[in-house]
């Protein structure tokens, strides 16, 4: 297999952006608190404005993956807003025909890299309790589940797990 190269989505890749946002929502719907029609529903130039804001922001790492110039797989890290120390991971999906090919990994490695950098102490995420192979991945990568699990923001009947990651001094 090619190699994974995992990089910040451009100001300009905004279609790009939207492109993977809606496969990732069409294919694993239950696995996000937005829907397919919801993120549709925006306008092109919308997606290009959250990748601006997000260069801006500096606390926000948009993350693309890919393998032999195919984009792969979506992962957005931000810096959580009450708490400086911790960067929360959001919008995680890698395209069914790459997974277990090492893809999912490189793209958290690539995230939990950008919070240390940063100084970070803690990456944080929620993951739908019935989505087995992220639990399973983000335990392998030494995350554990805080407490039990609660419904899905905007998600009837879906429930979630928040894991964390403690990252070393």
């Amino acid at each position: 297999m090619a190699e994974v190269l995992v990089r910040r989505l451009l100001l300009a890749e905004g279609g790009l952006y939207r492109e993977l946002r809606l496969r990732a929502l069409e294919d694993a719907p239950d696995a996000f608190c937005s829907s397919l029609a919801e993120e549709a529903a925006r306008p092109l130039e919308s997606w290009g404005a959250r990748l601006d804001n997000a260069t801006r922001s500096g606390i926000d790492c948009p993350l693309v993956a890919e393998v032999g110039g195919q984009a792969a797989g979506l992962v957005w890290a931000k810096v959580d807003g009450e708490d400086p120390g911790t960067v929360n991971l959001f919008q995680m999906w890698v395209d069914p025909a790459w997974r277990g090919r090492g893809v999912a990994a490189a793209l958290l490695d690539a995230a939990v890299a950008w919070a240390r950098e940063r100084g970070a102490h803690t990456v944080g995420l929620g993951v739908n309790c019935a989505n087995r192979a992220a639990v399973a991945l983000y335990r392998r990568a030494g995350f554990q589940v805080l407490g039990e699990a609660y419904p899905m923001a905007g998600a009837p009947g879906r429930m979630e797990y928040a894991m964390r990651l403690r990252l070393g001094a």
